[in-house]
């Protein structure tokens, strides 16, 4: 069983959600926040698998909120909810340590795949979009902004880092093993040595950290 939490402002944005979970037997709503400062009161008292978060809200928003709830090592994951898949908004989430970003029109299966994806410890976010919203991020920094390349602060191998940079451009799984020449069980394998080894909760706080390092950068092919 899932548990969630909802986090609007909107007292219809959270009866929708709420209304839509309701009748599936795999999915349970604990608890609805109005705020993120009770979001993050809720989160630490209900412990759900996984927290619907908005984005804006006033006082303390979503991004804040966010930010709040990975630093103080909740099992809890987040989920950010957007207007637009490319919202700064989001981006900025994503650093906070949110494990993805839906769009708040997404169809009612989309939204059910995204909670129990989060809940297994996936991004709900293909790592192509990912990509995309850092690209779109980076691009607007003045150049002398961009991170250059630098030494690494892990001890990574050579294939953990041929990992690291092939999740930085977007790669799956699959894609990584056709790549590498290797099985994708052999790829899950890295990633989840990877993710473990620079402390990244998914792939995509994996992709910000290659971007922060210079590991890659927009202009890569």
């Amino acid at each position: 069983m899932t548990t969630v939490l909802i986090v609007d402002d909107q007292p219809l944005q959270r009866m929708g959600y709420t209304m839509l979970l309701a009748n599936r037997p795999d999915v349970t709503v604990v608890g609805e926040a109005e705020g993120g400062l009770q979001a993050v009161r809720m989160t630490a008292d209900l412990r759900p698998d996984v927290v619907l978060m908005d984005v804006r809200m006033p006082g303390i928003d979503g991004i804040e909120a966010t930010h709040r709830i990975v630093a103080s090592g909740a099992r809890s994951r987040v989920i950010v909810l957007t207007t637009f898949d490319l919202d700064e908004y989001a981006y900025d989430a994503l650093r906070a340590g949110a494990s993805g970003f839906l769009l708040k029109d997404a169809r009612p299966d989309e939204l059910l795949s995204a909670i129990h994806s989060v809940a297994a410890g996936d991004a709900v976010i293909s790592p192509r979009m990912t990509r995309r919203l850092l690209n779109t991020h980076l691009l607007q920094r003045p150049a002398d902004a961009r991170r250059t390349p630098q030494p690494l602060p892990y001890e990574l191998s050579a294939r953990e880092r041929d990992v690291f940079i092939a999740i930085a451009h977007g790669m799956s799984n699959s894609e990584i093993a056709e790549h590498l020449h290797l099985t994708e069980s052999t790829v899950k394998k890295h990633v989840s040595n990877l993710l473990a080894k620079i402390g990244a909760r998914d792939r995509v706080q994996a992709v910000i950290a290659a971007y922060d390092l210079g590991l890659v950068t927009p202009r890569d092919p």
